[in-house]
């Protein structure tokens, strides 16, 4: 029940822009697991098989639950949400900074989380007509929406790269929500596809840098984190709703800086 807890919890983070659903799995403890158990899948199904579907089974319930509220939510508080995503991702950089430095921090790190941030901020140039798809499935849509899910999978697995996020620079964030609101299989199976094979492929790679250099690793997806706040910041409130941006960027700095102290405990 903790795991699938837990994948609830970051099946719900990877909803919101910004918040990397790896980055939560690393507040709440079980990052380092659930990258063993993708990438050495094929050497014990049983037991990594069973590891990961209760995670999958509770981040799909975080999604599903929550996807047509967030998305109503969006629509009507654009620019609040947008203040309580940022909240969020700045609250996820303490516990990424406190597994960063075992030791102190080297000067090569510090270029790493500069890499990190520059890589993320580039995303926002990833032209959107590119994923743009009509009503009607075609061969080339049902490439690109494959494509699109490998993306995302780099995403997923990558902690500081938010998926959510990179479906809003690609334009297909609100079109993938209303796609998991109405059960759109059309849409939703080749993104899977892709996601699926671009987990795995991700997973192995990651967990060998993550082991050989792991205070690079981390600082590298600080600098990730850290370069998305620029492209969620939707400019600054007016005097209207400056008082509701600014309470929903505590909660959501708050929820997730809890989040870590409580898992650290």
């Amino acid at each position: 029940m903790k795991n699938v807890l837990k994948g609830i919890i970051i099946g719900a983070a990877m909803l919101v822009p910004g918040v990397s659903g790896g980055t939560m799995a690393i507040i709440l403890n079980v990052y380092d697991r659930l990258l063993r158990g993708v990438s050495n899948f094929t050497k014990d199904v049983k037991r990594y098989g069973v590891l990961l579907l209760q995670f999958a089974f509770g981040g799909l319930v975080g999604i599903v639950a929550l996807s047509g509220l967030l998305l109503d939510l969006v629509t009507a508080y654009e620019r609040t949400m947008m203040y309580l995503f940022l909240g969020a991702i700045a609250g996820s950089v303490f516990p990424l900074y406190r597994k960063a430095t075992i030791d102190r921090v080297k000067p090569v790190n510090i270029v790493a989380a500069a890499i990190g941030f520059i890589c993320c901020a580039l995303i926002m140039f990833i032209p959107k007509e590119l994923f743009s798809f009509g009503a009607e499935l075609t061969a080339s849509s049902f490439f690109m929406l494959i494509l699109a899910g490998v993306i995302v999978a780099v995403a997923i697995v990558l902690p500081g790269i938010s998926a959510s996020y990179v479906l809003l620079m690609l334009g297909m964030y609100d079109v993938t929500l209303h796609a998991i609101r109405y059960m759109e299989l059309f849409y939703l199976a080749p993104l899977g596809i892709g996601a699926l094979v671009g987990t795995f492929v991700t997973a192995g790679i990651l967990e060998r840098a993550m082991r050989r250099h792991p205070q690079f690793t981390y600082m590298l997806i600080i600098g990730f984190v850290l370069g998305s706040l620029i492209d969620v910041f939707p400019g600054l409130p007016g005097t209207g709703d400056a008082v509701s941006c600014l309470l929903a960027a505590a909660a959501g700095f708050g929820t997730v800086y809890w989040l870590g102290m409580k898992a650290r405990d």
